[in-house]
């Protein structure tokens, strides 16, 4: 523990450090990650490989471990974006005169340091520091023991840029401890708000053990609901883009809700989804309509469980519902409050659909794919918040501040 405190005091002590710098600064650094990291690109790659090397080619999270040029020319693009992004610090939200003659503003500053727990996704580990960076933040990373040797690359390029500064303390990757984990969570002498990314165990976990501020992102339990107005050449393309454009991440679609209807149009809208061997969990209805229009082996009769489930694979789960009513009904039973969409040509259908389901993003007539910070024109994202306080939604480096109140007099005194 007095090792720990000892790494996280000089995180603490680097992030009062970070404020003396001017955004031109931090750009100039962030540039100087970015091409680094490009230079730098097959030793990335080799320790990439070492991790690739322990996971199943056929585990969905394969997909996500992997780094190669394109993915890191990619993330180092993503970097320069936010390097040139507007300066999130000394905004001011308010102004006003006081007592007279008495300057009072509210401006943004730091959070200070963000801790971040994630799991198989080296790319989080460049743009969680960028973001982190650029606002002003020193980071604390933990990693998932899945992206170990990849993690320690990219920090490693990380902290040599930094160390040309003299603020090399300003990210530290923890070890490779899960016994570390719980030591962080107890460490809000040094770290002021925690950000869990991943699934909802690990989100779950990080929220019932932290003593420390939580910013819940990640897990998403996400719904498409099919209207019985819905343009079924329009929802066929955006259920499988939903599916299979990239399954194994938080905005891929879940759970299909169809309009009773239209079940007559589910073989159109589902058959495309067997190209990509996607399995499907249907309820009695949907499961009496595909067994004959369906390969055997990818249809299955839903389980209560199926519903409410982050898949984060080729698998879908299938219901009817009576309106969209009961469509929101479900979805408010089952979502992780991260992206829900509407497939519709009813405007007044969309419109209470967006206005009455709750969820940090509400989509119609497209895929839950376009989630994503990148796409919001973030540069990119910290994660999705899946809760009402601070941020929601894609968490874009506005949402890495907080605000202190400044009053500027001269000799007043209170009366």
């Amino acid at each position: 523990m007095n090792e720990l405190n000892e790494i996280l005091g000089k995180v603490k002590e680097s992030s009062r450090e970070l404020v003396g710098l001017t955004d031109a600064e931090r750009a100039e650094i962030l540039g100087d990650f970015a091409g680094q990291l490009v230079a730098d690109s097959a030793q990335i790659i080799a320790a990439n490989a070492l991790d690739l090397a322990k996971m199943d080619v056929n585990d969905p999270r394969y997909d996500r471990l992997l780094l190669n040029d394109e993915r890191i020319f990619e993330i180092a693009d993503g970097i320069k974006q936010i390097a040139g992004m507007k300066c999130p610090l000394d905004r001011i939200f308010d102004e006003r005169k006081i007592n007279g003659d008495m300057d009072l503003k509210k401006i943004s500053v730091p959070l200070g340091v963000i801790g971040i727990i994630y799991e198989a996704r080296p790319n989080v580990t460049c743009d969680v520091f960028a973001m982190c960076f650029k606002a002003g933040n020193a980071c604390v990373l933990k990693g998932g023991s899945d992206a170990d040797h990849s993690n320690r690359a990219i920090v490693g390029i990380i902290k040599g840029v930094l160390d040309k500064k003299g603020i090399s303390d300003c990210a530290e990757l923890l070890p490779n401890d899960r016994e570390i984990v719980h030591q962080v969570f107890k460490a809000h002498e040094f770290i002021d708000v925690l950000i869990p990314r991943g699934s909802r165990k690990l989100i779950d976990f990080v929220r019932e053990n932290a003593q420390i501020p939580v910013i819940e992102t990640g897990a998403g339990v996400v719904h498409t609901y099919f209207d019985v107005d819905g343009d079924k050449t329009k929802g066929r393309e955006i259920i499988f883009n939903a599916k299979t454009q990239r399954p194994s991440v938080c905005n891929a679609l879940d759970t299909l809700l169809v309009h009773r209807d239209r079940v007559d149009d589910l073989i159109y809208l589902l058959e495309k989804l067997q190209t990509k061997n996607v399995v499907i969990y249907a309820d009695d209805e949907v499961y009496k309509i595909l067994s004959d229009n369906y390969p055997d082996k990818l249809l299955k009769k839903a389980q209560p469980d199926d519903f409410g489930r982050e898949y984060l694979d080729f698998k879908l789960s299938v219901k009817v519902v009576s309106d969209v009513a009961e469509a929101m009904d479900h979805i408010a039973k089952y979502s992780s409050k991260h992206t829900e969409a509407i497939i519709s040509e009813n405007q007044r259908t969309i419109a209470e659909f967006v206005r009455k389901v709750d969820a940090g993003c509400v989509f119609s007539n497209c895929s839950t794919r376009f989630s994503d910070g990148g796409v919001f024109g973030l540069g990119a994202e910290v994660g999705i918040s899946t809760q009402k306080l601070h941020a929601r939604g894609p968490m874009g480096i506005d949402v890495l501040t907080t605000y202190k109140w400044v009053l500027r007099g001269d000799g007043e005194v209170r009366e």
